[in-house]
């Protein structure tokens, strides 16, 4: 789950026979569940407000606490300050 300002906006897939995982299913209820609705919700508001960050070029304040996958999107200059 991904937020941006205490705001829902996607989400990854989990990997098949995730349920079956206990670990997995122990931290999660450790945390507050949420449901598609709220997901489109919040991605729909932030695509309205253009403060989406999959659509919109938006100021990260802690970029180096992205995940991995979404740092090639940014350069030095971000990392930087």
């Amino acid at each position: 789950m991904y937020f941006f300002e205490q705001i829902p906006f996607t989400f990854d897939e989990m990997p098949d026979g995730h349920l079956y995982d206990l670990e997995l299913v122990e931290e999660a209820n450790k945390n507050k569940s949420y449901e598609i609705e709220d997901v489109y919700r919040g991605s729909n508001y932030m695509i309205q407000e253009s403060m989406h960050p999959c659509f919109d070029d938006i100021e990260i304040e802690n970029p180096k606490d992205l995940p991995p996958d979404l740092i090639p999107f940014y350069d030095e200059e971000d990392f930087i300050g």
